[in-house]
């Protein structure tokens, strides 16, 4: 072989490790145990986690017949609102918890239909720097604050690794419609102590969360990572508590009569219990976040009618009404992602909601 034939033969080798390189750069975190370890939960505040993931469980199972009301940011992206929204939240629980069970929202992580800001776990400065070891520290710390209140506190579990580091304070786990079918996230939810509530497609078909729902009810052992953060295999014993959310599809609700009594058809053919939780807001709301409270008037009469499978809603409220962008500049207590109702307009259907049932 000439030397031109080895020069050639070298480029072309160049060439082929260079386009064979990960488009990649990995920055280490922390391990899960590490945050927990820095920023621990104490004894007393884990045990009082602990009951409100058995109340709410027991809400799910129908032995307790009080309604869950879920509510709160569409996303967490300020500290301070969400801590002025806790208070009020705890006020308000403090009145109505002999017939609803009130769960705050702290949704860290946000899916994008294409790009955009990911939640406070990925982008805590919203500025695109994406620091998530100070994303995972801030949401860590503000679910000790919130809890430290007495709140039960939800999340939608986006990434399945990103929840185990925070997993001791949660009491009541969404898993959103894009996500549904994943199995990655099935396998997580069958781990978990918390309820589950598994969206319906987004096509809204019921019969995917029905397949979530079994699936995450059996033991499952997968690749996973250990909370000391090393790759081992998980073995799960399954999670008998997780249960259906309606939330539209197609552009179309499904939250009234109709749609429910399919659901539960849909869920007793499956062999699975007929509970069913609905979510007020998305396409069930048209995506107007004023039309709220008519969606849950419409359940609480559903409820007085006698419909013993709904046993909870959700509803999506700030401090203030409405959205905005992220800027330089945001306004306090206005979400930075889906419109919310006011924290007045939440409380008001709230408690229409506990005189109507």
């Amino acid at each position: 072989m000439n030397s031109q034939s080895n020069v050639a033969s070298k480029e072309t080798a160049e060439r082929l490790t260079e386009g064979s390189k990960p488009k990649v750069k990995v920055d280490r975190l922390p391990s899960p145990l590490s945050i927990k370890t820095q920023l621990l939960a104490q004894p007393e505040l884990l045990l009082q986690i602990k009951k409100h993931q058995e109340e709410i469980n027991n809400i799910v199972s129908g032995v307790d017949s009080r309604m869950i009301v879920v509510a709160g940011p569409c996303s967490i992206h300020d500290m301070a609102s969400a801590i002025d929204y806790g208070r009020r939240f705890k006020r308000l629980s403090d009145e109505v918890s002999d017939k609803l069970c009130l769960v705050m929202r702290c949704y860290f992580e946000k899916p994008r239909t294409t790009v955009g800001w990911k939640g406070l776990l990925h982008d805590p400065v919203l500025d695109g720097s994406d620091d998530m070891d100070k994303g995972i520290r801030l949401s860590r710390t503000l679910l000790l604050e919130l809890a430290g209140m007495g709140l039960p506190l939800a999340t939608e579990a986006l990434s399945p690794l990103a929840v185990s580091y925070f997993d001791d304070l949660i009491s009541w786990v969404a898993i959103g419609a894009r996500t549904t079918e994943s199995q990655p996230h099935r396998e997580m939810a069958s781990g978990l102590s918390a309820a589950v509530g598994f969206k319906n497609a987004s096509d809204g078909s019921f019969t995917t969360a029905t397949h979530s729902i079994k699936s995450a009810a059996h033991p499952h052992s997968f690749i996973g990572v250990c909370e000391q953060g090393e790759i081992g295999v998980v073995r799960t014993e399954g999670n008998p508590n997780g249960h259906i959310v309606l939330r539209g599809g197609n552009g179309q609700p499904n939250f009234d009569a109709l749609n429910v009594a399919r659901c539960q058809h849909a869920l007793k053919d499956s062999g699975l219990n007929p509970r069913i939780m609905v979510d007020c807001s998305h396409e069930n709301s048209g995506k107007d976040h004023l039309k709220q409270p008519d969606v849950l008037s419409d359940i609480a009469e559903q409820v007085k009618a006698g419909n013993h499978s709904i046993m909870g809603v959700m509803l999506e409220s700030h401090i203030n009404e409405g959205r905005q962008n992220i800027t330089s500049d945001m306004e306090y207590g206005v979400s930075v992602t889906d419109s919310c109702m006011s924290w007045e307009q939440a409380e008001g259907s709230i408690k229409a909601l506990f005189s109507a049932i």
